[in-house]
């Protein structure tokens, strides 16, 4: 998309086109509307040129959320930090719209190969700031998966943030197992084993040895081995402390390191989480992606995994 020619539209017809994009997307017409009218927030209370500013920004993610977080403070009764990040939802996916013909989209978009040839090579795009605010933006216009993260928000944050009630762990566990698709048969087991460890506080602080004491559980004879399970549990309590593993995850470090030596990691190690952390906060620093949190590094990682290291069956959730 040639932005200085998008810089030149009139509003009406800027959104009109947009709106043309959005319907192209496999998206909900009131999602739609919502993004149609959220989006171009900024310049309606602010104006086209802190709009276009802000959009365009090299910083985005930092320079986006000042800058709604100061329009929202000054022309909303809502409080204007948990206002913010659906607007900002919506400027991510404004910047897909913007990548989404000529050069930017073909950089971005992961090319088709046959099953043979991907096996012979792969080219993943070098990670950097475009990279990271396209998958952003990706995810945050993959409704299924953002509607999912919103239901488990509630659940973790709102509905049971405590883990000391049996009933409140076994209703988080036995959600996470099925919207994981995470395998495990008996799910009361290992809720009665996270109940039993008093983890409150160790979530709070981030403690990260605590994904060891959740994935190792007794059933029946035998110790099971739940360590994607254990990382999204922690996760979805404290998403910026405990980033997510899980076989994507893995695929793209493991290329990564071979492939530009970002880190002498074992891939063993991978599969310890106190090492996984740090390979994780390396790759992190060794592509200059620092403005980003655990949390959005994750997600542009496993959307990267998922294009680029698709698996044979199905349609892979994040599970092990």
């Amino acid at each position: 998309m040639d932005t200085n020619k998008m810089k030149s539209l009139p509003y009406d017809e800027l959104r009109s086109l947009y709106k043309e994009f959005l319907q192209s997307q496999n998206i909900s017409n009131p999602t739609i509307n919502t993004a149609h009218s959220d989006t171009f927030y900024l310049w309606r209370k602010g104006s086209k040129d802190l709009f276009w500013d802000t959009v365009t920004a090299i910083d985005f993610e930092n320079e986006a959320k000042n800058s709604l977080i100061k329009a929202l403070s000054e022309n909303s009764t809502g409080n204007a930090k948990s206002l913010v990040n659906g607007y900002l939802s919506h400027l991510r996916r404004f910047r897909l719209f913007l990548a989404s013909d000529g050069a930017a989209a073909e950089q971005s978009m992961p090319m088709k190969e046959s099953t043979s040839n991907r096996k012979m090579k792969i080219n993943v795009p070098a990670p950097s700031i475009e990279q990271v605010e396209f998958y952003l933006a990706k995810w945050d216009g993959l409704e299924n998966y953002h509607l999912q993260e919103d239901a488990l928000n509630k659940l973790f944050f709102e509905l049971c943030p405590k883990n000391t009630d049996i009933i409140d762990v076994l209703l988080k566990a036995s959600t996470l197992n099925d919207f994981y698709s995470t395998n495990i048969f008996s799910i009361y087991p290992v809720a009665k084993h996270i109940c039993a460890l008093d983890i409150d506080s160790r979530l709070k602080a981030g403690d990260v040895t605590l994904v060891r004491d959740i994935q190792y559980v007794t059933i029946g004879d035998s110790e099971k081995n739940f360590y994607s399970f254990a990382t999204k549990y922690c996760s979805h309590h404290n998403p910026l402390d405990y980033p997510i593993y899980d076989s994507y995850v893995y695929e793209v470090l493991r290329y990564f390191r071979n492939r530009d030596s970002f880190s002498d990691f074992q891939d063993d190690d991978l599969k310890d989480y106190i090492k996984f952390k740090v390979i994780l906060i390396d790759f992190r620093a060794f592509y200059g992606l620092d403005n980003y949190d655990l949390k959005q590094i994750d997600q542009y990682v496993w959307l990267l995994g998922k294009d680029y290291f698709p698996k044979n069956y199905g349609k892979k959730k994040r599970g092990d």
